[in-house]
């Protein structure tokens, strides 16, 4: 894996790292006060984990289907979570990491499944169809 591949990879990381840490503060201090925010939060911690691994290990064919299973599982959280806390913000009165199609995040949750599944459409394992 090279160029734009361990970027990728980088930018996975560093967002299961900040979802895994927004998660954890939150469920630890303020669980009670929006469980369903920080909850969300947490399952997106784990999707961006799995996702981080599962690129990093693309190249054989269990991981890269895993890949798109993780992505694809995270660009509709974004998009249905984005789409629930625009339509029904009391519900969403916390942030999540998905909040308004990662606001908080530079709208980097929105792009990075896209480009994620452009690259593994890119770089398909070989015997893989």
């Amino acid at each position: 894996m090279s160029g734009i591949g361990l970027v990728l990879v980088a930018v996975y990381a560093v967002m299961a790292l900040a979802a895994t840490g927004r998660s954890f503060v939150s469920i630890a201090q303020r669980f009670g006060e929006a469980p369903l925010a920080y909850s969300l939060s947490a399952v997106a911690a784990v999707v961006y984990i799995l996702a981080t691994l599962a690129l990093l290990f693309a190249g054989t064919s269990a991981w890269y289907r895993v890949a798109w299973v993780a992505l694809g599982f995270e660009l509709l959280g974004v998009l249905v979570v984005g789409t629930l806390s625009l339509a029904l913000p009391d519900v969403f009165q916390h942030p999540t990491v998905w909040s308004m199609f990662g606001v908080g995040y530079l709208f980097i949750p929105v792009a990075l499944p896209i480009v994620g599944m452009w690259w593994l459409l890119k770089h398909r394992p070989e015997g893989s169809s």
